[in-house]
């Protein structure tokens, strides 16, 4: 029998009461800050989520990667994890929501791994009754609380009140009221590209971030399973090329989706439609991920190359794979925020427009021959159209009916956002002719 191996590695979840308490600032910062002391930090985002990871790869120089105990699953978390305190000092994980938001939650996470959680709270309106905030996070569930960074505080005075109100939990860390933050859009934070100053911004959030060294040396590192060694997937996809649409109007893609690809046999070739680039001649298949399609969509209704090639493509059978942002773009037309409607590539009868609402959000399962392939949807758009769904994928936990999965002809189109890990043999039948 095989003793079972375990790797250490200092590690924090990162949560909060709620959203919009600053726990991706918090996150970056303190992922800049260890890695300027010579530190390799390996950052994960919790629940589904595209722009948060972007920004956290920038301050951490290593790609983000996604945990969530119902989508990603428990052994795939596992797993990442091991992998990462293998070759990291530290593993900072930035939570989803509220600590104890949805179903899974961070606090479930948490609990199942035993990585403790450092509770971040918006103290610009408070003082002593921090405490009292921060127990209840600790108490309710109950998790074990490393300790607690306060963000938006006004003075080295605040901070002595804050400190005093938590009583026996540390505070490890304080970040001042921001003269600039991280900007924001509609879908959440700008990606980091469209951020000029990103850099800038990110080394004066790590500046700012006033941190209890001893503290954070004296905590005890968590410890992780090395898992057995996972068996190679069928090659499902050998000898077959994907072309995947990536530009700043098709950036919303599970690093993991690409990786099932390359496991299951694909060769990627990556094309721009904003470029006006045609998907290339050797694919077999094309991939549409998920974006701000509607920020450039004057780019793309004059991308005639590229529409052309859609169109060829779907005319000759290719299988086209279309999420979210993507289907978007493969509709007849795509209204945006100002109320201006666009030609775009038709290859799907109807019309997008954007709304002020949120129009779908929250994790769902999509029903196919090979078993259920988890992934999640978050959209502030609206398809009309006269074509009838071909299935609908599944609320979690409600068992609620979800969003429609559309096939037309060659074409896979939905607002739902897969993530190919959870079901690797569903996602390999989207890309063949013979996709179901």
């Amino acid at each position: 029998m095989v003793a079972q191996r375990y790797v250490e590695a200092r590690a924090v979840l990162i949560s909060a009461i709620a959203s919009g308490q600053g726990k991706t600032s918090i996150t970056a910062a303190l992922a800049r800050k260890l890695v300027k002391q010579g530190k390799r930090v390996r950052v994960f985002k919790c629940g589904p989520d595209f722009i948060d990871p972007m920004i956290l790869e920038r301050a951490s120089g290593a790609t983000v990667r996604s945990l969530d105990l119902w989508m990603v699953g428990a052994e795939l978390c596992r797993s990442q994890l091991a992998a990462a305190a293998a070759e990291a000092d530290v593993l900072l994980l930035e939570g989803v929501m509220g600590l104890y938001d949805g179903t899974p939650s961070s606090a479930d996470l948490s609990r199942e791994f035993g990585v403790p959680v450092m509770a971040v709270i918006d103290a610009a309106a408070m003082a002593q009754t921090a405490g009292a905030l921060v127990m209840g996070l600790r108490d309710y569930g109950p998790v074990q609380l490393a300790g607690v960074i306060a963000n938006r505080v006004a003075s080295e005075g605040h901070a002595r009140m804050v400190a005093a109100s938590l009583r026996d939990i540390p505070l490890f860390a304080t970040l001042p009221k921001q003269a600039r933050s991280l900007p924001e859009r509609h879908l959440g934070l700008m990606l980091p590209d469209d951020v000029n100053d990103i850099e800038t911004l990110l080394d004066e959030l790590a500046e700012q971030l006033v941190f209890d060294q001893q503290a954070w040396e004296a905590m005890p590192p968590a410890r992780f399973a090395v898992p057995d060694a996972a068996s190679a997937p069928d090659l499902l996809l050998a000898g077959r090329t994907i072309a995947v649409a990536r530009d700043q109007a098709f950036m919303f893609i599970y690093p993991h989706n690409l990786d099932t690809l390359r496991e299951l046999g694909a060769t990627l070739k990556f094309f721009s439609p904003l470029a006006n680039q045609p998907i290339p001649a050797e694919a077999d298949a094309v991939y549409l991920p998920g974006g701000y399609p509607e920020l450039h969509a004057r780019t793309l209704a004059e991308a005639n190359a590229w529409q052309a090639s859609m169109r060829a493509a779907h005319a000759a059978g290719l299988p086209i794979v279309a999420e979210c942002g993507g289907m978007m773009a493969l509709a007849e037309t795509l209204t945006d925020h100002a109320g201006i409607t666009w030609p775009m590539a038709a290859l799907l009868p109807g019309a997008v427009t954007m709304r002020a609402r949120l129009s779908g959000l929250g994790l769902q399962g999509l029903p196919t021959t090979q078993g259920q392939l988890r992934g999640h949807t978050f959209h502030y758009s609206q398809l009309e159209t006269a074509l009838a769904p071909a299935a609908h994928t599944v609320k979690h936990p409600s068992a609620q009916q979800g969003e429609a999965w559309y096939r037309h002809g060659s074409l896979s189109a939905s607002y739902f956002h897969a993530y190919f890990p959870s079901n690797p043999a569903a996602a390999a039948a989207l890309f063949t002719r013979n996709a179901a």
